[in-house]
């Protein structure tokens, strides 16, 4: 062990001295000499520690100086290597994971406290000057700084591609230390595993407004689905400085642009499938009396989104564009119509996979003209085939990746075709229904293509 901490010093020593990182970034050297100088870091980097079968984890140093390298920005080649190191670093060297099971034990989750994060979670109050001070030459971000970067997002679509791959390498960080933890839990109902998660402890902090946090979520994701489906002209991509303004005609930088907001857009998508994993496994915690005052309470991003859906109906058709979690997906819609429909099938539940009984209970309000006549008078036609169709190709998906999950294993539950049966003629009654009450209506194309499976899985029953 020492003479592997003193390779790590050496290193570290040798690597950091090509940028000297003490002055490096605010160097009055030419800028392309100090180009030279952190590509010649990054490639050091990534020789002593990725290329190398068993190769050293950098030091924290080195990894900050990697992502102080990326918010930068200075060049697209030094974005995007800085950006894919950090993501090789990530999966060579991973801080949460779990091990290999020895001899009969269960495998144990493993939590490498001394690796990098580029989160400051612990800092629940107002920090001082001298903190300040370190904080204004470090990249971390706090709870309220990685607020104000989401918020910032879609508000400055085709400007910089740093502020963007920062979004996907910390949702990134976060889905590393979140997924072992989360599978983990699920074995063994250990809530302490899941408090402690970098997630939940950003989520926390006081100094962050959770619902404001998630609507900015929510509109981020539209307003970035929009963009990167071709809404804007690709003349308005421009750069947040003047020193980069040359490279707004450059096709590489057109390229990069359009894939950092597509990537932007599903880390976004990422990290709200993240919350509301979190929420359902505290909320299952709280039942099963494993919390404490200390957890908190606050509002379930479930109901915020419903809320801000309801309430901006214009953001609906493209959240259920871009949001294609099939699990979540079908959960957010039944939670929706459920809103509009008999209050005898409201059955929200508490904890636990989605019930089977909830979608067809919402498919059977649309089984006669009268009942769809009084939905569709609080939710028009369009917006209703539009839930029901994602809502249905949801279930479908849901089914198939069950069915492919439980092959190796015949003791896993899996929908059977019975209940797929049932849920087709549920939904071509539902259309049936809405012709009924509207004859001029105009079927989508998505509402074709649901009704279509819908007949192929009855005609082959």
């Amino acid at each position: 062990m020492e003479k592997r901490e003193i390779n790590r010093g050496c290193m570290e020593a040798n690597t950091l001295a090509i940028i000297d990182c003490s002055a490096g970034f605010h160097s009055h050297k030419d800028s392309r000499e100090a180009k030279e100088d952190r590509i010649d870091f990054l490639e050091a980097v990534r020789a002593a520690s990725v290329v190398p079968e068993n190769g050293t984890p950098p030091t924290k140093k080195m990894v900050e100086a990697v992502f102080t390298i990326l918010r930068a920005g200075e060049s697209l080649e030094l974005v995007m290597s800085s950006y894919e190191l950090l993501n090789e670093i990530e999966m060579h060297f991973p801080r949460v994971y779990i091990s290999e099971s020895s001899g009969n034990g269960p495998p144990e989750l493993v939590v490498v406290k001394e690796a990098w994060l580029p989160f400051m979670v612990s800092l629940d109050v107002m920090p001082s000057e001298k903190e300040t001070d370190r904080r204004k030459a470090c990249p971390l971000f706090d709870p309220n700084g990685f607020h104000e970067l989401i918020l910032g997002l879609a508000e400055m679509a085709y400007k910089t591609i740093p502020q963007r791959l920062d979004t996907k390498y910390l949702v990134n960080v976060l889905e590393g230390d979140f997924v072992p933890r989360f599978n983990t839990y699920e074995e063994s109902l250990n809530w302490n595993i899941l408090r402690e998660c970098v997630l939940n402890m950003l989520l926390a902090s006081r100094r962050i407004n959770f619902k404001v946090l998630m609507k900015d979520c929510l509109y981020t994701i539209c307003a970035l689905c929009q963009d990167y489906a071709g809404n804007h002209n690709e003349s308005e991509c421009s750069e947040s400085s003047s020193e980069k303004s040359s490279e707004n005609h450059n096709t590489d930088v057109v390229i990069a642009l359009f894939e950092a907001q597509r990537a932007t857009c599903m880390a976004m998508q990422k990290l709200l499938i993240m919350i509301l994993e979190l929420d359902m496994s505290k909320q299952q915690a709280h039942m099963l009396c494993l919390t404490n005052r200390s957890d908190g309470m606050r509002t379930p991003v479930v109901e915020i989104i419903l809320d801000e859906l309801t309430y901006q109906r214009n953001k609906l058709p493209t959240f259920l564009q871009v949001f294609n979690d099939p699990k979540w997906k079908l959960e957010i819609i039944v939670q929706y119509l459920l809103k509009y429909t008999k209050p005898s099938v409201h059955t929200r539940r508490s904890n636990g996979p989605l019930e089977n009984s909830t979608f067809v209970g919402v498919l059977k309000s649309f089984s006669d003209g009268s009942s769809t006549g009084n939905i569709i008078k609080k939710l028009n036609v369009e917006e209703v085939q539009l839930l029901l169709a994602h809502a249905f190709l949801a279930y479908i998906s849901m089914a198939t990746q069950q069915h492919v999950a439980a092959m190796p294993d015949c003791n896993k539950a899996v929908l059977d075709s019975s209940s797929l049966v049932e849920i087709s003629k549920n939904v071509a009654t539902a259309f049936d229904s809405l012709r009924e009450v509207d004859e001029e209506i105009q079927i989508s194309s998505l509402g074709k293509e649901a009704l279509f499976t819908a007949a192929f899985i009855i005609s082959t029953s």
